[in-house]
Formats: structure tokens, sequence, C-alpha cells
């Protein structure tokens, strides 16, 4: 297994200490999720916003300063979809004044790559 560079591990860090206000919105909506999301994972040579290991679900949030960015964006998702990702982008403008809509789109993506939307916790009832 090829080893994580140490530059972008402190730079996943660095971005899980430091998010936006539309990172920390929309994680309130997906941590409780099942199956679970994660945030700034590494794939390559790229760190992902969130992402759901399980079913290769990666979301995307766009401020500014993507504004200019189109190109390497879709360089960005073109190679992830190639390995096997879906990538949901949203602008940080779409999360913080419609989060109910950018999960529904989410919470989409979820229940085509699962049996069921929101599965029971890990361990619950036993």
């Amino acid at each position: 297994m090829q080893r994580i560079p140490s530059e972008l591990t402190s730079n996943a860090r660095a971005l899980r200490s430091n998010m936006t206000d539309a990172e920390k919105r929309l994680w309130r909506e997906l941590k409780p999720l099942r199956p679970r999301f994660t945030r700034q994972l590494i794939v390559d040579r790229y760190i992902l916003d969130f992402a759901c290991r399980s079913l290769r679900i990666a979301v995307e949030l766009d401020g500014g300063q993507h504004a200019g960015q189109a190109e390497a964006d879709a360089v960005r998702t073109a190679y992830l979809e190639c390995e096997g990702w879906t990538v949901l982008r949203f602008w940080n403008h779409d999360v913080l004044s419609n989060v109910d809509g950018v999960m529904h789109v989410i919470l989409a993506a979820v229940s085509r790559g699962s049996t069921h939307p929101q599965p029971l916790p890990f361990r619950e009832g036993s």
C-alpha cells in the first residue's frame, strides 16, 4: 500500500481544524448518517471535503476561490470518477441557504448505493 505524503496529511488535518461555515453546517447534517461520512479524506493526490468510503461518494463544497478553477475541478472530478467515485459538488452559498435541498441530493446518492438510505447505526440493539 502506498504511503500518503506527510504534506497531504498535514493539509487534511489543518482543513479539518479550520472548516468553513458551510462545511460546519453540512457536517452537522452528515455526521449522524449511516453509512458513515468522513471529513477531509485523502484519495491519491486529492483531499475530499466529505466522503462516504463504503459507497465511494465524494461531496465537494466550492466557495468563491473555485470560481476560476472550473477546469482544475473538472480534471479532479474526472479522475475521481475514473477511480469509481461519485462526485457531488455544491456551492457554499447553497449549503448555507438551502441545506435541506443539498441533503436531499446527497441522500438520493446514498440510497442509490445502498439498500436503505438510513440503515441502523452499527451495533444498535446489541
